[in-house]
């Protein structure tokens, strides 16, 4: 149960039931850093209805919709990331516990959001993460980054605008993306175009572990 004292707001009360059990495919995508996504999970748990993280619909696929889903792309970077709309951490917090040789800096606007995400940072002892508390468009004269991802955020021809400028030069887009992918690519073109993408495609990861796969839409700056 969790109280929002600085509102006076009744108590929230998680069903524990209604929490979907840590998968085994967690122990292959954490290693010896699972107990730290437990962790990360159990806060979802605790404050994702209260603070509008997550809905309560989502607590019976908590693990493998979103936890799973955002770490199943730590293959895929490198160097310095960029985790754009982070919001509740997704993809960003899952990627630092299985990534530690990997930098990300979770970019949210949002006030409560990002105080809890430095929150959680700091619970976890997290020290390959940083918060900032802007818009992508914000900072991106500023800051530069190897690899940019974004989850749950916008349709791709919204989403390039706000992330294609963070990138360095042969930077990478590696944005999280559903079904609808593909289509998506089409109606972004003009963008594409705009902001020189190359190679851009979609790609499945995790088609090898006991998950759904995820989907990511990769694109270099040309």
């Amino acid at each position: 149960m969790t109280v929002d004292h600085e509102n006076n707001a009744a108590p929230v009360t998680t069903d524990s039931s209604a929490i979907e059990p840590r998968p085994a495919v967690a122990g292959d995508l954490f290693g010896p850093r699972v107990e730290l996504a437990q962790q990360y999970a159990d806060a979802l748990a605790r404050d994702g209805e209260l603070l509008g993280l997550l809905g309560p619909q989502e607590y019976p696929r908590l693990w493998t919709r979103h936890i799973i889903n955002s770490a199943l792309i730590a293959p895929l970077l490198e160097g310095n990331v960029a985790d754009v709309g982070s919001g509740a951490g997704l993809p960003g917090i899952p990627l630092a516990i299985a990534r530690p040789d990997v930098r990300f800096t979770l970019i949210e606007p949002m006030e409560r959001r990002s105080d809890w995400l430095r929150e959680q940072i700091e619970e976890l002892g997290l020290d390959n993460v940083t918060v900032m508390r802007a818009r992508a468009e914000e900072i991106a004269e500023d800051h530069s980054f190897d690899q940019v991802t974004a989850r749950a955020v916008a349709a791709l021809s919204k989403l390039i605008p706000w992330t294609a400028p963070l990138l360095r030069y042969g930077g990478e887009l590696v944005l999280l993306k559903g079904r609808s992918a593909e289509a998506e690519i089409q109606k972004a073109a003009k963008m594409i175009r705009r902001y020189h993408l190359e190679d851009v495609r979609v790609e499945e990861v995790g088609t090898d572990l006991d998950t759904e796969p995820t989907r990511v839409v990769r694109a270099v700056i040309g």
